[in-house]
């Protein structure tokens, strides 16, 4: 059953973990754990919603949860050292691959796994780079995919964290269009506890 939702952002302020703790970095790729709040709205011939967005991605995987205006839970995604589990509808699904779990339980498609490049800025080994904008950051790329290349458009940036990170990207091929806004884009670090 498709998801449709249509509701306006409203920040959320929650650090992902007690152990974990902000942190300044130069570059977005030398952030190896972080966090994004934002917007998300997919576009297909069958559905169309946007929500609020939530990624928390650390050194053994990713968390995607997806909220609506008042909090309420839409569906939370995670993947941990290969093994990944979606929640949706009160229910806990699992299988190995993230992506494909995605789709077919909910029938959004994303590119879940290339996901964590784009919105911090940087690219795959199979991104092929069409244009730099004036800054010389890239403006669009093609990424191939098995089922149809991903065209991704940035389509602006901010400085979040001490490094400049995509504020808006488009993602589209054939059958779908994404749009990802990020409001506050966090570099985290495992906080140290001492012990006796």
């Amino acid at each position: 059953m498709a998801i449709c939702i249509i509701l306006l952002f409203s920040a959320c302020t929650s650090l992902p973990s007690p152990t974990y703790q902000p942190v300044e970095v130069s570059d977005a790729s030398l952030a190896n754990n972080w966090e994004i709040q934002g917007k998300i709205s997919i576009k297909s011939s069958s559905d169309k919603f946007s929500t609020n967005l939530y990624w928390f991605h650390h050194t053994q995987g990713n968390e995607l949860r997806l909220t609506t205006v008042l909090g309420t839970n839409v569906l939370t995604l995670k993947n941990t050292q290969g093994m990944a589990s979606l929640e949706v509808d009160g229910k806990t699904y699992h299988d190995r691959d993230a992506q494909n779990l995605l789709e077919g339980i909910s029938g959004i498609t994303i590119p879940f796994n290339k996901l964590p490049l784009w919105i911090t800025g940087q690219i795959s080994s199979n991104d092929d780079v069409v244009s730099y904008n004036s800054q010389g950051k890239v403006k669009q790329l093609i990424s191939t995919d098995e089922q149809a290349d991903w065209i991704v458009e940035f389509i602006s940036w901010q400085q979040q964290s001490g490094a400049m990170v995509p504020k808006q990207l488009k993602i589209e091929r054939a059958d779908v269009q994404i749009k990802i806004q990020t409001n506050q884009w966090q570099a985290l670090t495992p906080q140290l506890t001492t012990g006796k």
